[in-house]
């Protein structure tokens, strides 16, 4: 499948029921396009199996909730349907979209309380999601932004207005001839980058930046436990910028990202070592067992 999102062949499960790509549409005044009231998910499918889809479907349920809108399917009505897009457009190694929001109805304003909320999952093909870096290391820029105060948004949920800034810090990074950028938070401490949580290594041992202001990704849950099995310590903590310095390797988590290596954020560099390298190759494996 290749071109424009919005022109393929293909089918899209649009409020219960698939409908083909080109015609799942929403209205000019649909409440989400205005105020950002939507929440989505990103999943992968490997082999026709969708990694930690339940958590996903229930993640997308829990932010709904902290934007104050009901989903009106459930848990296991998403699971069924994503399973039904993947099998209509004939694919198994895949990336999932699934996307709640507040859609057009009697209201056009900030509230929006009269509007039916709409539910919608995708499918497509799609490879690595840092191109290359896999084997030689990830570019990162230093965002000029910050991740926001949880008493100003909800920070936990996954939410679309929470990446207008990832979206403006990629763009910037890309123009350096960067994959990405890294956010630090409003307290100033290093938190994660536009669409991924990250990891460094000191001395066999690895430091995380503590999810307290930023989403908890599934996969770098994920990635801590495989750690902890492999009984490498793992904290964490508030990471200060001053720090990279002296860290040695560093990679980054996330569905679209997996586990991509780091070889250089701003005027740090690091290696692409062993444990980088076998937490790419291990993270791999789990998903496709």
């Amino acid at each position: 499948m290749a071109g424009a999102y919005d022109d393929r062949d293909g089918k899209i499960w649009l409020d219960g029921q698939l409908v083909d790509w080109r015609d799942a549409n929403v209205h000019i005044l649909t409440h989400a396009l205005h105020y950002a009231s939507s929440v989505f998910e990103g999943e992968r499918a490997y082999g026709g199996k969708i990694f930690k889809s339940r958590e996903h479907s229930e993640r997308l349920h829990f932010s709904a909730g902290e934007l104050d809108f009901e989903i009106p399917y459930t848990i296991d009505e998403i699971e069924a349907a994503k399973q039904q897009v993947l099998a209509a457009n004939g694919l198994s190694d895949a990336y999932v979209r699934a996307v709640a929001w507040r859609g057009a109805g009697e209201d056009m304003g900030v509230a929006s309380a009269r509007n039916p909320v709409r539910v919608a999952i995708a499918a497509w093909e799609w490879g690595a999601y840092y191109g290359d870096a896999k084997f030689k290391g990830a570019k990162l820029d230093i965002a000029q932004w910050k991740r926001p105060s949880p008493e100003t948004i909800p920070v936990h949920a996954k939410a679309a207005g929470l990446y207008m800034i990832c979206t403006i810090s990629k763009h910037a990074a890309e123009a350096k001839g960067c994959s990405d950028a890294l956010f630090m938070d409003y307290r100033g401490y290093v938190a994660e980058c536009t669409g991924a949580n990250i990891f460094f290594v000191k001395d066999g041992e690895v430091h995380t930046p503590k999810a307290d202001v930023f989403l908890n990704g599934l996969t770098r849950q994920t990635v801590i436990g495989m750690l902890k099995e492999k009984q490498v310590p793992v904290h964490e903590r508030v990471i200060m910028p001053e720090e990279l310095e002296g860290f040695q390797q560093c990679w980054l988590t996330g569905t679209a990202a997996e586990v991509t290596p780091v070889g250089q954020i701003g005027n740090y560099n690091f290696e692409v070592g062993s444990l980088a390298k076998d937490m790419v190759e291990s993270y791999e494996k789990l998903v496709r067992s």
